[in-house]
């Protein structure tokens, strides 16, 4: 191949990279709450929320890259265009509102309990007994609302659900208040030392997160959920991942989930 041809070859390469690589929908999520957002054994990003992006970009018909981010972190990352949107299971509340845009919303869920096996904390209203300790997850909506709500209680608050949850089988903590789905998955992994209350404290609704101002894409991630939720792909993500946690769910009279 000739110098010249091969230069010119070379600069195609990269401009077709490039302009595939602007084109390419970044979706932000913490690559850490199963089954919504994991990694498989080939550390590879799966979940329902990984599904749900990947179904999202060939609606748009665009490429998706999935980026892990740690939860703390993921609102600024939007915020700063390092990634387009956020589908990490993240609540619509008023707070967030007032910084990020949010979608329709496409999962309803509730924050509940997660208590010591012999624990005689039977509800929310248990909870305002004083010096009670109170296992809470950095930046969720289970630390709002209990610092919010719980004024004499001691609270270690923690970057994972996992360590927090470990407060709790450990007996250095009176409760965990996390959301409905992973609370009954910690109580399945933990069933000597642990025991769910999963009627909710209050329902929560979550959405897409965007940037105020992606308008367009915004009535396109709507239209995208309406479409997916006519077509069945709701049911067909949580029959993949979540067929247990439905049926218990039914059989106790909690709602669940998708919408």
């Amino acid at each position: 191949m000739k110098p010249l041809l091969a230069t010119i070859l070379a600069l195609f390469l990269i401009t077709a990279c490039s302009n595939e690589d602007s084109d390419a929908l970044v979706v932000g999520m913490e690559l850490a709450y199963p089954p919504f957002e994991m990694r498989n054994d080939q550390n590879e990003p799966e979940g329902i929320s990984v599904s749900m992006a990947r179904d999202l970009g060939k609606f748009l018909n665009r490429p998706v890259e999935i980026r892990d981010v740690a939860w703390d972190g993921i609102i600024p990352a939007l915020k700063s265009g390092k990634i387009d949107l956020i589908i990490s299971s993240m609540t619509k509340t008023e707070e967030r509102a007032r910084s990020i845009a949010f979608s329709d919303g496409y999962v309803t869920n509730g924050l509940c309990l997660l208590v010591p096996k012999d624990s005689p904390i039977e509800s929310k209203d248990d909870l305002k007994q004083a010096g009670l300790k109170i296992a809470v997850k950095l930046s969720t909506t289970g630390e709002i609302w209990a610092k919010a709500n719980l004024p004499d209680a001691k609270f270690t608050t923690l970057d994972t659900s996992a360590t927090c949850v470990l407060e709790v089988v450990q007996g250095r903590a009176d409760a965990f208040i996390y959301d409905q789905i992973s609370i009954y998955q910690y109580w399945k992994k933990h069933p000597d030392t642990t025991r769910p209350i999963l009627q909710p404290i209050r329902d929560e609704t979550w959405g897409v997160g965007l940037r105020k101002g992606d308008t367009e894409l915004k009535e396109q991630v709507n239209a995208f959920l309406e479409q997916y939720r006519s077509s069945g792909g709701f049911d067909r993500l949580a029959d993949r991942y979540m067929k247990e946690e439905k049926e218990a769910f039914e059989k106790l009279g909690v709602p669940f989930v998708f919408h």
